[in-house]
């Protein structure tokens, strides 16, 4: 019995064929110039999850009658790619090795990668859904071209949802395209499986069907910014144990790190600031190790700060003395700097009055007049 994914069975073999990224693969774009013109060389495919990266390297390949060898990151070595190089083609072809999660890879990997790459004895196509210019070293990055996928739109989830051949009518159609957020593969799968199911798909049968994370958590709906909401208050009311529980929410329901690490840093500034100035400092150290780490290991990272966030004295004083400071200079405009706080550069500077009577430590007011004895920070 044939047990290969249907995703994998509907992949397009070729480019006109391909959905989406259009600025990529449409007349006269980067990927089918080179495919047009036979031009072989090694990049970067960047893109978010189920956007088309394992189906456009397989295109590209294959237009250029080239041997493409297929690795995850996750789990090659040095080991497999020797394998590679030592491997005969047929004919003489071109050897591609497409690296899946190539920020997978650590840095001993990708330096052993990279004279191979320097010397054209493999083209190197690398798929990932993180920034290589963090996760990619600096002279394997400078060899290859950086090419970003977007997120696939409703118009075109909906066209490969068609290409299934299943029956499903507009009101399922859309939720799915709503669940799968842009994710073709996922959309697939979600079909396949409603369908060995139920051997029909309608909306409710997707919905018993489906009981994923991914589809609990709409990236872009209500309960993601409920869950967000939930998790910054709990952290402002000094309550760890609830905010570790929607850390774990978001974590389970496929949240990107990097997002609750950024509302951490912003947090650290606007809620606690100078009272405790090295959160902060926490903040950062924990967003890097994200980076740095990613997913699993990464959780405890997260939730090491969120604890210390929770625990930290609460102050918002710089926060609201900012804002005010922000509204008066929208209300007032450009007010003119007072001419003491003025360089003098030049000897008619000077003979303005350009830095007189300034002095480095006073108590006199540095604001222009109109704010004068304005008091922002409590």
């Amino acid at each position: 019995m044939n047990k290969e994914p249907l995703a994998s069975k509907i992949r397009p073999k070729n480019i006109k064929d391909f959905v989406g990224q259009e600025h990529l693969v449409g007349e006269n774009k980067p990927i089918l110039t080179a495919i047009k013109n036979k031009h072989l060389f090694s990049f970067i495919l960047w893109g978010p999850p189920g956007s088309g990266k394992t189906t456009l390297a397989k295109i590209y390949a294959d237009s250029l009658k080239a041997e493409i060898y297929e690795l995850s990151a996750v789990s090659a070595g040095k080991a497999d790619i020797r394998k590679i190089l030592a491997s005969e083609t047929y004919n003489n072809q071109s050897k591609v090795l497409f690296l899946d999660e190539i920020h997978r890879f650590n840095k001993v990997q990708q330096d052993f990668l990279l004279p191979f790459v320097e010397r054209g004895e493999i083209t190197l196509i690398g798929a990932t859904t993180e920034n290589p210019s963090f996760e990619i070293i600096s002279p394997l990055l400078s060899r290859c071209r950086v090419f970003v996928l977007n997120e696939l739109s409703e118009k075109e989830m909906s066209q490969i949802i068609k290409r299934t051949n299943f029956k499903i009518n507009k009101t399922a159609n859309d939720w799915l395209v709503a669940m799968a957020n842009g994710d073709a593969r996922q959309a697939i799968t979600m079909l396949e499986n409603t369908y060995n199911l139920y051997n029909k798909i309608t909306l409710d049968n997707l919905k018993n069907t489906l009981q994923s994370k991914f589809l609990r958590y709409d990236k872009k709906g209500e309960e993601h910014y409920n869950i967000i909401s939930a998790f910054i208050k709990s952290m402002r009311a000094s309550q760890p144990d609830a905010a570790l529980y929607y850390l774990a929410r978001m974590i389970d329901a496929g949240e990107d790190p990097k997002f609750i690490a950024r509302r951490m840093v912003i947090f650290a500034s606007e809620d606690i600031g100078l009272v405790q100035p090295t959160a902060l400092v926490v903040a950062n150290s924990v967003f890097r190790a994200v980076e740095i780490i990613g997913l699993p290991e990464c959780e405890l990272n997260l939730a090491h700060g969120v604890v210390y966030l929770s625990n930290c004295k609460k102050d918002r004083q710089t926060h609201d003395a900012y804002r005010k400071v922000m509204e008066d200079v929208r209300n007032y405009g450009n007010l003119p700097i007072p001419m003491k706080l003025r360089n003098p550069e030049t000897k008619l500077m000077k003979e303005i009055g350009y830095g007189q009577d300034y002095k480095k430590y006073t108590k006199d007011d540095f604001l222009p007049d109109k704010l004068k004895e304005k008091k922002y920070l409590k």
